[in-house]
């Protein structure tokens, strides 16, 4: 029998960690640049979160794990109410790709540019997938070298929903700065969300600068927090309740951190829809 239910107006108020990966250890794709010595589960995760009040999750697939999404979807099936997924797929994905990651509770997809080639033509020409996207209120969310994020956005579709992973990672933290001001111009024009995570990424950048640097271009309702847990290749960093408390030190606004834990994911990625279950 399929039961059908609201969002409780409980959760809906939850807080959120909007960036976090569970996986296997010594599971990658053949190729892959990094393959764990060690072992992500999702109960690990929630013990971290929940002391914290984070009763929701978006589950990030890892790089090294590739378009094998069936973990991830594995661990979304069992959680409809409390994780949203964000893939990774091919950009000759189309909508019968998509169809059962969205059952599943995926709302992105993500590519991850991080420490290979810049140049994305295949995804330039990616219409299919970006139909598809556009049909399922899906967003891509994007992590890119320090200052290479203007080079991807001037080849991607300019209504495309964007998220845009750990701190945008741009060359300096001012107004004048070209990721700041490509993605300042394109948030005039579509949805863009930065996510603010991932600090020890920034190439030694301010992330506190960086962050009020966001609120005051984009506002309190374009930001979301995640932990990156476990913090790949960064494992040093992997301490939860650090994490979370950096996000009141970084923007010293608690409503722009309440807004990026709690009031903009529950809407990016739950948005007050209908869960179905099985």
């Amino acid at each position: 029998m399929t039961r059908m239910y609201a969002m409780t107006s409980e959760l809906s108020k939850a807080a959120v960690d909007s960036h976090f990966h569970v996986f296997d250890a010594h599971q990658a794709q053949p190729g892959a640049r990094y393959t764990p010595a060690y072992a992500a589960p999702l109960s690990t995760w929630q013990a971290a979160a929940r002391p914290l009040g984070v009763r929701r999750g978006v589950l990030v697939q890892t790089s090294f794990l590739g378009t094998d999404n069936r973990l991830l979807v594995a661990t979304l099936a069992q959680h409809l109410e409390t994780l949203r997924g964000v893939a990774v797929v091919a950009p000759n994905a189309d909508a019968q790709t998509l169809a059962p990651l969205h059952a599943a509770g995926v709302r992105g997809i993500r590519l991850n540019l991080a420490g290979v080639s810049h140049e994305i033509a295949g995804w330039s020409t990616a219409t299919a997938l970006w139909d598809a996207l556009a049909a399922l209120d899906w967003h891509l969310e994007l992590h890119t070298d320090i200052g290479q994020l203007p080079h991807v956005l001037a080849h991607l579709p300019a209504a495309l929903p964007l998220v845009i992973d750990h701190l945008g990672k741009p060359d300096a933290a001012t107004a004048n700065d070209p990721t700041v001001r490509a993605l300042a111009a394109r948030a005039r024009r579509a949805a863009v969300y930065v996510k603010l995570s991932g600090a020890y990424r920034l190439g030694g950048l301010d992330a506190g600068a960086l962050a009020r640097l966001w609120l005051g271009e984009l506002g309190p309702q374009h930001l979301l927090w995640g932990s990156d847990w476990p913090c790949t290749n960064h494992e040093a960093h992997a301490d939860y309740p650090a994490l979370w408390h950096a996000l009141d030190d970084w923007l010293q606004d608690p409503g722009a951190a309440e807004a990026a834990r709690q009031d903009n994911p529950n809407r990016l990625y739950w948005g007050g829809e209908t869960v179905v279950v099985a």
